[in-house]
């Protein structure tokens, strides 16, 4: 998912290129940065670019993309991503010396704690210490418990203003785990959905109909935001960034409900991711803040993550235009932005059922491998598919009663901003 993480690091860029100090409600296009190596780093982290913004998001991206190929990251770069929490549970973005302990002074981010609890969640059965690894996600799933706002959402960092993609993580990591998001309740007795429909802009809005937005701007107005609206699709249809292909296939519409729900309103952002990638095959960014440069340039990581929401909402036909320019047009994005790219490429191919190892000129899931520890061999008795996701997609069956006019199959399948 093309969320908070890809942000953080060009929002740091632009403040040092231009001076500026960007909001972190402000989505951004991926910073550039030099090409990856075709290693990775001895000590078990994945990729050799500066780690400072975006370390342990890369690192449980590239699990969960090789755990969705089948394989299972080798247990050093799973100890690498243990000895980066904090001792309450969170995560940073990145500890340069996890032997120092976290303080007050120590920034934590819910983004990467989401990512970094359901990453560790799908590696624990075939991990050599299955004990630590399974006490790490219970200390993650309880801190972002801690730091939920009363109005049942998440913010990037613990009490800022909630957003529609930091809930929409948590809401994919705890469901990941086995545990309930409904059950979530703040302070104020709201739910993480509860927080996700106050960013859904009605079908009657004419410039983003069906999307969701980011966080309503400094009037209150919710604007559109396809990065916001990949994530929150998945969420609301109760699917995380490891989805597969939704059956039966339909194509999405808009439809306003008198008392709305988060699954409708996920099918409303299908509509709307669908309408803006049939466009040109592919999403845009709008330009850096300060850049002299105008122009909205294509956006890859968020049109691998409307796909992936399409494919999870039972669009795959929608999808298909955007996965065939993705296979043209991804791979020096790939090795230029590094193990989260490639990760995201893998889930979109397989949520499409497209090859991950075939995608257009280039072999993924290869090309993933190469940057970090040389992973176990892949288990073909035991698909990534049936702990990664079923734990998630199950609860939301059987205990969330939101199906509303829609096919069973939307509900059972097989996220730098």
């Amino acid at each position: 998912m093309n969320t908070v993480r890809r942000g953080a690091a060009a929002l740091a860029a632009a403040a040092v290129v231009f001076g500026t100090g960007a909001a972190l409600a402000l989505p951004a296009a991926a910073a550039p940065s030099p090409a990856p190596s075709t290693s990775g780093r001895a000590d078990g982290l994945y990729g050799t670019n500066d780690p400072t913004y975006d370390g342990v998001w890369r690192q449980s991206y590239a699990f969960l993309a090789q755990r969705g190929a089948g394989f299972q990251p080798a247990d050093l770069a799973v100890d690498w991503l243990l000895d980066q929490q904090c001792a309450d549970g969170s995560f940073s973005a990145y500890r340069a010396d996890p032997t120092v302990p976290c303080d007050a002074k120590t920034m934590r981010d819910t983004n990467a704690t989401a990512l970094a609890v359901q990453a560790l969640g799908s590696v624990r059965r075939e991990s050599m210490f299955p004990e630590k690894v399974d006490k790490a996600v219970k200390a993650g799933d309880g801190w972002l418990r801690s730091v939920q706002n009363k109005d049942g959402g998440w913010g990037y960092t613990p009490g800022g203003p909630s957003d529609a993609n930091s809930t929409s993580l948590v809401v994919g990591a705890l469901g990941a785990t086995g545990i309930k998001p409904g059950s979530y309740t703040s302070v104020e007795g709201r739910t993480p959905y509860d927080a996700l429909l106050t960013f859904a802009l009605p079908c009657t809005d004419k410039a983003g109909a069906g999307a969701f937005a980011y966080q309503p701007d400094k009037t209150g107005k919710l604007l559109a935001n396809a990065d916001a609206t990949a994530a929150a699709t998945l969420a609301g249809l109760g699917k995380s960034i490891v989805s597969t292909k939704a059956s039966p296939e339909q194509s999405p519409t808009c439809q306003d409900l008198t008392k709305p729900t988060a699954e409708r309103a996920a099918l409303n952002g299908a509509s709307y991711l669908a309408k803006a990638l049939a466009k040109t095959g592919h999403l845009t960014a709008p330009p850096m803040p300060g850049s002299t440069d105008t122009t909205e340039k294509p956006d890859i990581g968020n049109t691998a993550d409307a796909v992936l929401a399409l494919a999870a909402a039972g669009a795959t036909k929608e999808a298909q235009p955007a996965v065939e320019w993705l296979e043209k047009n991804s791979a020096a994005w790939a090795k230029e932005s590094g193990p989260a790219a490639y990760a995201q490429l893998i889930l979109a191919a397989r949520a499409t059922e497209a090859d991950p190892r075939e995608f257009g000129s280039a072999d993924l899931v290869e090309q993933l491998n190469a940057l970090g520890p040389e992973p176990k061999t892949p288990d073909t008795s035991a698909a990534a598919t049936s702990d990664d996701e079923s734990g998630f997609d199950v609860w939301w069956i059987i205990g969330i009663g939101m199906v509303v006019g829609v096919g069973i199959g939307f509900l059972v399948s097989g996220r730098k901003k």
